[in-house]
């Protein structure tokens, strides 16, 4: 038997992409919660231009929303838009 903790998780800095974009999406009802998480990396993959449109993010995610695409597609916008917005740049 092992005697050693579990490591710790270390949070993403609230100003990261990463965070903002899994925050963007905290409000979508999902069937499943893993639906939100590949939800959110398809967000973060649109902030990290890997898309070329949220909508072609939240249709790659293939999440089984339990709300209109559309409806969806508005609020993580609306979501992004204001976290954005907020976004102070980090002292270097």
């Amino acid at each position: 038997m092992t005697t050693k903790g579990h490591p710790q998780i270390q949070e993403f800095p609230e100003n990261s992409l990463e965070k903002i974009a899994y925050a963007s999406v905290q409000s979508i009802p999902t069937h499943e919660p893993n639906d939100r998480n590949r939800l959110g990396y398809h967000v973060w993959l649109y902030l990290t231009h890997h898309f070329e449109s949220l909508e072609e993010a939240v249709d790659a995610a293939r999440a089984r929303l339990l709300i209109p695409t559309e409806e969806a597609i508005a609020a993580i916008d609306a979501a992004l838009k204001e976290r954005l917005a907020n976004l102070q740049p980090t002292p270097k």
